[in-house]
């Protein structure tokens, strides 16, 4: 998902051009609008974007001006230029300061699709570029981590898997410098590298690249763009560790898998309630101690450690994107003992709730 902020002096046009890349799918949302390019730098200050589509003839600061400015202060961000000049002038002007494209007006939807692929597609390569150079300089010195994750995939133990995306997302982050537009690309090259280290066993992963999962609001303010960028790259690596599982598991008896599948599928739709074991496993259609020791075999995990993986990370998601108080999370979850609740928090996360959210949000 691409965040765009659109900057034209006159009302209709900057309300059209809203409509217009709102038109081209999900990967685009409008964050914001300007009505010049001093407006545009104020806004910048305050909120993110990736993506500047803006005219060329404003008062106050003019749309190549505000380019220039706009590399220099937000270098990770891509200008379009939009103008009714078709002049040639403007457009070498434009490109020199670094616009992607520059489009006339009136503005053809089909225009500006193809220049807002451009600029998207621009935005990813280079990410993906500065992403392959800071792990080819910081892999050497971080093999150890590398061999865990390799490990535990293959052997099926999930148990750790949360302290160990925490972990990896740590470690990234430090390589970033600050520069937290890199996480996602991180992410989804150290699970490459993980992939790759598996197909030397002949155990062939197919990841996807996916979207962020956002913040449910197109505007992310300044403050909260570690904990926004935090959040993506957490669910990267765990959707990539999930790919990376099921592909080292493939080779399982299928009637077995389908069975435990049942099993974990019950267990995901009741966690809250208070689970037997028994009742588990006549969802497998297996005797209890059978299901318990297949269970344990094929996914690393005990029953109760899959309970508990399953209210954990619930609970995680309620912590960080509800208002919720920790009794209330602690019983939606499945704990009627809060304090217990928090004990089992820490003993999962190596944190305790309020520890977590405070540095997720750090």
């Amino acid at each position: 998902m691409q965040r765009v902020l659109v900057v034209d002096d006159e009302h209709l046009i900057r309300s059209s051009l809203c409509k217009k890349i709102t038109e081209l799918g999900p990967q685009f949302i409008v964050s914001g609008t300007a009505e010049n390019g001093k407006e545009a730098l104020e806004w910048l200050e305050t909120y993110y974007a990736d993506i500047c589509v803006t005219d060329v003839s404003m008062p106050l600061m003019n749309g190549l001006d505000l380019i220039e400015l706009v590399k220099r202060r937000f270098p990770w961000m891509h200008c379009v230029i939009v103008s009714s000049y078709d002049d040639f002038n403007y457009v070498r002007q434009a490109l020199q300061h670094g616009a992607i494209d520059y489009i006339l007006k009136p503005i053809e939807q089909e225009t500006l699709a193809e220049a807002m692929l451009k600029a998207a597609d621009r935005l990813r390569r280079e990410r993906e570029d500065r992403a392959r150079k800071l792990l080819l300089q910081h892999l050497p010195h971080h093999r150890k981590l590398l061999e865990h994750w390799v490990t535990r995939m293959k052997l099926g133990e999930l148990s750790n898997l949360p302290l160990l995306v925490v972990e990896t997302l740590e470690t990234l982050e430090m390589w970033t410098e600050e520069c937290l537009d890199l996480l996602m690309s991180l992410s989804f090259g150290w699970l490459e590298i993980v992939a790759e280290e598996l197909s030397r066993d002949r155990i062939e992963v197919q990841l996807e690249e996916g979207e962020d999962i956002g913040l449910g609001d197109a505007l992310i303010a300044k403050g909260k763009l570690r904990f926004y960028f935090r959040l993506c790259a957490v669910r990267r690596l765990e959707e990539g560790a999930a790919a990376v599982y099921r592909a080292c598991k493939a080779t399982q008896d299928q009637p077995t898998r389908k069975a435990l599948e049942d099993a974990k599928q019950y267990i995901r739709a009741n966690y809250a309630t208070k689970l037997s074991l028994q009742e588990i496993a006549e969802q497998a259609t297996m005797s209890r101690s059978y299901f318990a020791n297949v269970f344990k075999q094929e996914t690393g995990m005990t029953v109760w450690n899959y309970i508990t993986s399953v209210r954990m990370d619930e609970a995680r998601k309620l912590l960080m994107q509800s208002p919720m108080k920790m009794y209330e999370i602690a019983k939606e979850v499945g704990y009627e003992n809060s304090v217990y609740f928090t004990q089992t928090f820490k003993e999962y996360y190596g944190l305790t709730p309020a520890e977590y959210k405070k540095r997720m949000e750090a």
